[in-house]
């Protein structure tokens, strides 16, 4: 899953992005509104990270131009910590909310809270025949037996599952799965669903030739 993280404090923006890589999430920063709203409308995030007091353009601004075009989950921070500004945030298209100071944990399971939402699965546990995928834990079970993965095959796993039934196309892998700084090889993505139809089963993802993949389920 990739994240844009849209904060002007360095370290702060350091810490949630660092947090975020550390849960195996392809993250892009940017530093103030202009940038943010750049981004955000250039590549499809699963979720954005909005601060509300930013240079050049601010969070309230940003929010309104990207929902013109862009359903995108966004969660508002701010240091504020009124009643208006909550309802001010979630009237103009904010999906979610969180106060400063925060810990890193809740961010981590709003912020997961928000991509099961956007993709309609409100639980955290996919189940497909008898492969289980549970995205609190980022575990996965085939026929009751631990599968092994790799963190990178897991997220590919995981982002196949949850748009189940679709197509996912090479591209949409790319952007949803690597950040902005990955030169990533032509042949890398075929090698994950190569490692993960070893280790769940060789039917469980169907490739459509020069088109992409698909779970059926």
């Amino acid at each position: 899953m990739r994240i844009l993280v849209i904060e002007d404090e360095p370290d702060m923006q350091q810490v949630i992005a660092a947090s975020l890589r550390e849960e195996d999430y392809a993250v892009d920063t940017a530093d103030d509104g202009e940038d943010g709203l750049f981004k955000a409308r250039a590549w499809e995030y699963d979720a954005i990270v909005l601060d509300v007091m930013l240079p050049r353009m601010d969070g309230w601004t940003v929010l309104k131009r990207l929902r013109v075009e862009k359903r995108t989950p966004v969660l508002m921070l701010t240091a504020r910590d009124a009643v208006d500004d909550r309802v001010k945030g979630l009237d103009n298209g904010a999906d979610d909310y969180l106060t400063k100071p925060f810990e890193l944990s809740e961010l981590l399971a709003r912020l997961r809270a928000l991509i099961r939402r956007a993709a309609g699965q409100p639980r955290p546990v996919i189940e497909i025949g008898d492969i289980s995928i549970d995205t609190g834990s980022r575990s996965v079970s085939a026929g009751g037996n631990a599968v092994s993965l790799t963190a990178k095959e897991y997220t590919l796993l995981e982002f196949l599952a949850r748009n189940r039934g679709n197509l996912v196309t090479r591209t949409m892998i790319y952007e949803h799965l690597f950040d902005e700084h990955d030169e990533t090889l032509s042949n890398l993505v075929d090698v994950y669903i190569s490692n993960i139809r070893r280790k769940v089963g060789r039917d469980f993802i169907t490739t459509r030739r020069g088109q992409g993949y698909i779970i059926d389920g």
